[in-house]
């Protein structure tokens, strides 16, 4: 339990309403993070056997390698599960903040905890009493997926800072001058449109085509290309812009305020053309914080 209470403690340190990075819910990153799990389980059972499979059953070599194998495959079905679930969360366009996610980690430690604890009470037959068994599952069990989830974070961490210095080299990811040019990609990655950030007003989503609004000097342009706005968003993680609704994504640069009307709270662009953007409830406190509200 000391080592959930650590990890709680640590997030706490931070800013716990703050939104995890992006790469922490990528589709390939959140299956690299079942597979890590899986072989770091793996190792840890067979050298540490919390559980207990090589006294109770005898074993050694590859029975135990066998044994402790279904084991591992069964609990990271929690992992597996849980891990579909932050996908499709994602996917309806919300995001976890820190203490969102430390709450859903200690949510797979506890369900991974009771599958071992059952695993102790009908296939080892063990005669300690429910809660024990309970306490040194939970034990277990935050041991191995929090050791696994912190290297796996500072891998990902690693990699993604990596790249962004590789890009940043190469003139890719943007600097804080407002002529940086933002470039839109398709869904398949292959640029369509490149803005300098300075013109960029918003983007409007629909279904798998986002619409790219944009000050052309006289009006505002429009330029439709096939992505969702959560890819779009991922993409463009880098250029401070601001997701204000399921169907929104603005230049905050280019805000001049936010106001109630009859709709609710809407955000009025600082340009000379009449636009409005609307800001649901599940983006509010974002929204809020960039103008120092919260």
């Amino acid at each position: 339990m000391s080592i959930i209470a650590n990890f709680m403690s640590h997030t706490t340190k931070m800013d716990i309403n703050k939104k995890i990075p992006r790469y922490l819910t990528e589709k390939g990153n959140l299956i690299r993070t079942i597979f890590l799990t899986a072989i770091f389980a793996l190792i840890f059972i067979n050298i540490y056997s919390p559980f207990d499979v090589r006294y109770k059953f005898n074993i050694t070599g590859y029975e135990l390698l066998f044994y402790s194998s279904l084991i591992i495959i069964t609990g990271v079905l929690v992992v597996v599960i849980s891990r579909m679930m932050m996908y499709y969360y994602y996917r309806q366009g919300k995001e976890l903040s820190y203490l969102n996610y430390g709450l859903w980690i200690v949510a797979e430690i506890t369900a991974m905890a009771l599958f071992y604890t059952f695993y102790e009470l009908f296939i080892l037959h063990d005669k300690r009493p429910f809660p024990d068994l309970f306490t040194i599952s939970v034990r277990n069990t935050a041991l191995i997926l929090i050791l696994a989830y912190s290297v796996i974070w500072l891998y990902l961490s690693w990699k993604d800072k990596k790249y962004k210095l590789e890009a940043l080299s190469s003139g890719i990811l943007p600097t804080n001058n407002s002529n940086v040019m933002i470039p839109f990609k398709d869904e398949r990655g292959i640029l369509r449109l490149s803005i300098k950030k300075n013109d960029f007003l918003y983007c409007r989503g629909n279904d798998n085509y986002v619409t790219i609004c944009y000050d052309n000097g006289t009006s505002v342009s429009k330029f439709l290309i096939r992505t969702t706005l959560k890819k779009l968003e991922s993409a463009l993680g880098d250029y401070s812009l601001v997701r204000t609704h399921r169907s929104y994504i603005i230049n905050f640069d280019k805000v001049k305020l936010i106001e109630k009307d009859k709709d609710g709270m809407i955000i009025r662009m600082d340009t000379p053309y009449d636009i409005k953007i609307p800001v649901s409830a599940t983006y509010l406190n974002d929204v809020l914080l960039k103008f120092g509200q919260l």
